[in-house]
């Protein structure tokens, strides 16, 4: 296998290696398989076209065409001409698929289904980078540089996988790329050895001269693996790009957040109900002619697992200037636009910020962050609502009922996302769904006959003093008991829906406040509430009321039944017990219970979603500041790691007959370094005075400078072959003017590559290369038994 051969399955591993950082966020992850075939067959081409051999771009040219027809194969069969040749309809079907695939990145969870819009990401991602590794590390034989774009996928994957498996993935993804830069250090070495340079070795093998340049590059390797290691380590948590699962959850935990589930937070949610004091959390003033059915909706619960609910993992934004139309939502569905103004207490201090549903619009300082498939905000980097003010244009969506009982069915993956049930969820969920809603000829009215049952017929008794039963038998032990409050009846509600069929979810907010004299709403602690939305094709998410005497039941929801004891739709919620508690209670009688569970002083698990984020930034700023230096200089460390070997091979130096040959060793291979940045490859076969006869041709240098070039080469060889090589002056200037002229007769862009990305850089594959095989050595040494490793080629010096 020839060396180019050997380099470009290297390249096409290290792409492969760097794309398993992707694994995590699908499932299942089997188009790694199709990339990895499709890879292969991308590098063969680039491989059969240097073989012919084809002209670099060309070469490059013949992958690209070839990647294309592959992908279309693949994906676009059906439209493209007879099945392979890609014209503008297999172009608008790739469109079509990545606008799917990026509409699917917003909306699944992690792992997100392998749908075929993100099956052509993935599999087209990872092609386009194989493809400029390739052309980098092998076409243009430089594999320093293609670290870069195998950087970037796997930072894709850094920046929404926050599982703890991320260091293992980028251990996967620097080994790729070691091996790349040590094939391409073999290959090099194999066509024409090692360059001339170096003080003489010892007896023992080991160099007796200048090592710095050495010690320099080791250096620099082993820094950058070590602020990519510890930086990410000493990141804030923030939710730039994912909502946190453990500190984006709902309700009391170990002081970083938690998650609403169906054992301790209902516990703490139960005493917290019962503290007497109530206090003023927002005031709000709005356009809306009825305020009764105000709710404000901080974020909401999809992800199901029978023992908790938790918002998915969501890719978060920037905040848009307009929102989008909500999902679902028709044009024909009735809506008015209203806008309401907010001002939270000062010493609320919530993560999420509080607002009417479905928002097309904010205007607030601060820095805060845009949830897409929720259409919720987020705060960024401790951000909160303390003391806020903040206005919320919103649609008050208002859909009859014929429109909600005549909707179609939702999309496939929709349906498949919001009606997932796990296994542990007890049977009698949904035996008791269907038999409650029998006789309904279609979902909405299977819904209403759900609320109906919680809130009106089904003998079920709001009571805050209900016993919290424990893990998935919980809604099971509600459905018996018929007590509890409005988690259970949204828990519960929720769970049913999906049994149906019907995608549903649950939202966390508060419930319509009490109107002032003044025109203001004020919403208090005991307002906080929970509520069931489910998804209708055409309508959109949609709020509905189980939970009796709490919030107000919708119109395109009121049942028709005599005898109703729905709450009145005037009055918003009102008494002791009508929701939990966001603050600590300014009351001296503080419960029993609530002592107990050490629950005095915290905040509620519902209402509150919040931690106090007033501390100290610097800490961010500093990590981020740190990032910032990383990502300018790991890009520039070729261009330092030169400059700092040229200084020392170019620096002091002792004056003594015995520091003669270090140092113009060290001269010498400054300058064959110097040329080899300016593309003159080096060639150790020949003498001191034939390469700079070489030199001097490729370079085309002038006269003067030419006898700077023959002035070197004089002095390496009386270092060679004089027993007593007398100290020549002025060689570092004459390396100083040989640069000069081969810059002077340089192109700009081989000018940039010797400034940004030079080649001599591959000694540190040497080097690492030399310290392995010597490791191996020495293992073999100690451990005879062991078979002795693959070391270079015959005649190649180590």
């Amino acid at each position: 296998m020839s060396g180019r051969t050997r380099l470009a399955l290297c390249s096409a591993a290290a792409t492969l290696m760097a794309a398993c950082a992707l694994l995590p966020l699908v499932s299942p992850a089997t188009w790694i398989l199709q990339a990895a075939a499709l890879l292969a067959i991308q590098s063969g081409v680039g491989a059969a076209a240097r073989r012919v051999p084809l002209a670099r771009p060309l070469t490059v040219a013949a992958q690209a065409l070839v990647t294309l027809v592959l992908l279309t194969l693949v994906f676009a069969r059906g439209h493209a001409v007879a099945g392979l040749v890609p014209g503008p309809d297999a172009f608008r079907h790739f469109a079509d698929l990545l606008q799917q695939g990026s509409d699917d990145v917003s909306r699944y969870a992690i792992p997100a289904p392998l749908s075929d819009g993100i099956r052509l990401m993935l599999v087209g991602g990872v092609l386009v980078i194989g493809l400029i590794v390739d052309t980098l590390a092998v076409t243009f034989r430089s594999a320093a540089p293609a670290g870069l774009p195998l950087l970037a996928l796997y930072s894709v994957a850094a920046g929404l996988y926050d599982g703890g498996a991320d260091w293992l993935w980028f251990l996967v993804a620097a080994g790729g790329y070691l091996m790349l830069l040590l094939a391409e250090g073999r290959d090099r070495l194999s066509q024409w050895g090692r360059v001339f340079g170096g003080a003489p070795r010892g007896p023992g093998g080991e160099p007796s001269g200048a090592v710095a340049p050495v010690r320099t590059g080791r250096r620099i390797g082993a820094v950058a693996l070590g602020v990519a290691l510890v930086v990410p380590l000493a990141l804030p948590a923030m939710r730039g790009g994912l909502l946190d699962t453990a500190g984006a959850g709902v309700g009391v935990g170990n002081g970083n957040g938690g998650t609403i589930s169906a054992v301790n937070p209902l516990v703490s949610l139960r005493d917290s109900l019962n503290v007497d004091q109530d206090r003023t959390v927002l005031t709000l003033r709005t356009t809306a002619d009825d305020t009764s059915d105000m709710y404000l909706r901080i974020v909401s619960l999809d992800d199901f697992d029978g023992t908790t609910w938790k918002p998915s993992q969501r890719h978060i934004i920037g905040v848009p200037d307009a929102f989008p139309t909500p999902a679902g939502l028709a044009g024909d569905v009735k809506r008015t636009q209203i806008t309401t103004t907010v001002s939270a207490a000062d010493w609320y201090a919530q993560d999420w910020l509080p607002m009417p549903y479905p928002p097309s619009g904010v205007r607030i300082s601060g820095s805060w962050r845009y949830e897409p498939v929720g259409m919720t905000l987020v705060g960024d980097h401790g951000q909160n609502t303390r003391g806020l003010t903040y206005r919320v244009k919103s649609l008050d969506v208002q859909p009859t009922a014929e429109q909600l009982a005549t909707a179609p069915d939702p999309s496939p993956s929709l349906k498949r996302e919001y009606t997932k049930v796990p296994e542990n969820v007890p049977g009698v969920v949904a035996a008791t769904a269907r038999a409650v809603t029998a006789g309904a000829a279609n979902h909405y009215e299977q819904a209403v006959k759900l609320q109906d049952w919680f809130a009106v017929n089904g003998g079920f008794q709001y009571d805050t003093q209900v016993e919290v039963g424990t893990g998935p038998d919980a809604i099971a032990r509600f459905l018996k008991d018929k007590r509890g409050f409005c988690v259970h009846f949204s828990f519960a509600m929720a769970a049913m829906a999906r049994t149906l069929g019907i995608p549903a979810r649950v939202a966390v907010g508060f419930a319509p406040g009490s109107p002032q004299g003044d025109g203001m709403v004020a919403v208090g602690l005991k307002d906080a509430h929970a509520w069931p939305e489910l998804y209708f094709e055409g309508v959109g998410w949609t709020r509905f009321e189980p939970t009796p005497t709490r919030g107000t039941v919708p119109s395109y929801t009121q049942s028709d039944t005599p005898g109703s004891t729905l709450p009145d739709q005037a009055l918003p919620s009102q008494g002791a017990t009508s929701a939990p508690s966001a603050a600590p209670s300014a009351s001296q009688d503080c419960p029993p219970q609530l002592k107990r569970l050490q629950e005095c002083s915290s905040p509620s698990a519902l209402a509150a979603l919040h931690h106090d984020g007033s501390g100290p930034a610097w800490p961010a700023v500093l990590a981020w500041t740190l990032v910032g230096l990383a990502v300018v200089l790991l890009p520039l460390s070729p261009l330092l790691w030169r400059r700092r070997v040229r200084a020392v091979r170019l620096g002091a130096h002792g004056r003594g007959e015995a520091d003669v040959p270090h140092h113009t060793l060290a001269v010498w291979q400054e300058l064959t370094d110097t040329a080899w940045d300016f593309g003159i490859l080096p060639d150790e076969s020949q003498t001191p005075r034939k390469a700079a006869d070489r030199i001097v041709r490729l370079g085309r240098l002038d006269p003067g400078t030419a006898a700077s070039v023959h002035r070197l080469a004089d002095a390496v060889e009386q270092v060679l072959y004089a027993p007593h090589p007398r100290p020549v002056p002025g060689l570092a200037d004459d390396v100083r003017r040989v640069t000069e002229g081969l810059r002077g007769t340089a192109g700009r862009g081989t000018r940039l590559r010797a400034a940004l990305a030079p080649r001599s850089t591959a000694r540190l594959a040497w080097t690492a290369s030399a310290r392995w095989v010597a490791l191996q050595a020495r293992v073999a040494a100690a451990r005879p038994t062991l078979r002795r490793p693959w070391g270079r080629p015959s005649g190649q010096q180590s």
